[in-house]
């Protein structure tokens, strides 16, 4: 596991407030702003070093104590939890009536719920249960001049008041101190298996995913792990052992001529590797150029690259090398890269890239939630 981010350590003086209730986040907050004091919302610390530094700190909110499961209403698939509740534990709590918020995101023992969501952070199960923004039906936020602003509910169809809940995911605490969040679930799946197929080289690996997302197979979650040896890809399935074993036949045969073995669960968690890493970037690009994209982060000459993508066509990459030409033929090809570490004696770079025509929306919405630049101050993308 990563250890801890230690995003500033140039401040000394910066102070860390741990609010019991949502009421105290709310006056410290307000407070903050009225002072002219720069906020960093902290869950877990596991992404505070993602994107590019705050442009000032003063003032580090922490929702540690915010960590509790408020209502688990289990008849109605959904859950509402507080923003500092680890994921692990929310897990937990949820097993025991056989259900789980279908996401697998990186470190669970410490990522809280509020940080997945600011840092938008999903995993390879997206594929068949889609991501944060799908799952997430109601949120709230404390805005920075206290304001407790609530939007969505506790039933999966909510149509009414503004969708703060998509708005937030992603935005790395830029709008709003995530205190709470209510998400719909999904029952536990009665079996499991991972199959991990080894196809001889990057195209006939791409060539199979394609061919795997043109069946009506049931697949979970699709992944390509690739770097100097041979990529291996996982596939995982779920559901009864029938249709499990049914499933894997269809798999061997699609895979032919390479090898199929069963796989390990800890492939999984093959993208925490990976994204523990001194500099590594976050890729997406349509499924169609997966294989053009590994290869463009093989010719960046790094001797140690290696990575992980999902069938979704997002991935992330461990590379040691100036990512400007990768991302700008990426770019040229509708995609995005965004540096999310970077070395230390690197010369850095912008971590978003190009914002393109949604900038001036963006700073509009971050001026109207934050007209005094107190959260994250810089973090974001075009310096919001």
């Amino acid at each position: 596991m990563r250890p801890q981010a230690n995003l500033m350590p140039a401040i000394p003086d910066l102070r860390v407030v741990e609010p019991e209730s949502e009421q105290a986040a709310s006056e410290a907050l307000r407070c903050a702003d009225r002072d002219g004091l720069a906020v960093i919302p902290r869950g877990g610390g596991t992404k505070l070093d993602w994107g590019n530094p705050p442009a000032r700190a003063d003032l580090i909110l922490s929702t540690a104590r915010l960590n509790h499961v408020i209502e688990h209403a289990w008849a109605d698939l959904t859950v509402t939890v507080e923003a500092g509740c680890t994921i692990a534990n929310l897990q937990a709590v949820l097993a025991e009536h056989g259900q789980r918020l279908a996401i697998d995101v990186l470190w669970p023992e410490r990522a809280t719920v509020g940080g997945i969501l600011s840092a938008n952070d999903s995993g390879a199960l997206r594929l068949r249960y889609g991501a944060l923004r799908d799952i997430v039906i109601g949120i709230t936020l404390v805005l920075p001049d206290g304001t407790i602003a609530r939007s969505g509910g506790k039933v999966v169809k909510n149509v009414a008041g503004y969708d703060l809940p998509k708005l937030a995911t992603g935005a790395l605490g830029t709008l709003g101190l995530i205190t709470q969040a209510t998400f719909r679930l999904h029952p536990l799946p009665h079996g499991t298996r991972t199959l991990t197929v080894l196809p001889r080289n990057v195209a006939e690996a791409h060539t199979l995913l394609l061919a795997l997302q043109d069946t009506n197979l049931a697949l979970s979650a699709l992944q390509v792990r690739f770097g100097p040896a041979a990529p291996e890809m996982d596939i995982l399935l779920e559901g009864t052992g029938a249709g499990i074993e049914a499933q894997t036949a269809r798999i061997r045969a699609a895979a032919r001529p390479a090898a199929v073995k069963e796989g390990a669960d800890a492939v999984w968690r093959a993208r925490e590797e990976v994204a523990g890493r001194d500099s590594v970037a976050r890729f997406s690009v349509l499924p169609s150029n997966i294989a053009g994209t590994i290869g463009a982060i093989k010719r960046a000459g790094d001797p140690q690259w290696r990575g992980v993508v999902q069938a979704t066509g997002i991935g992330w990459a461990a590379v040691d090398t100036p990512l400007a030409a990768l991302r700008a033929q990426l770019e040229s090809e509708g995609g995005t890269l965004t540096v999310l570490r970077q070395a230390q004696g690197r010369t850095p770079i912008d971590a978003w890239g190009a914002a393109g025509d949604a900038l001036p929306l963006m700073r509009e919405i971050k001026r109207r939630f934050d007209p005094n630049g107190t959260l994250n101050p810089g973090r974001f993308a075009g310096g919001i």
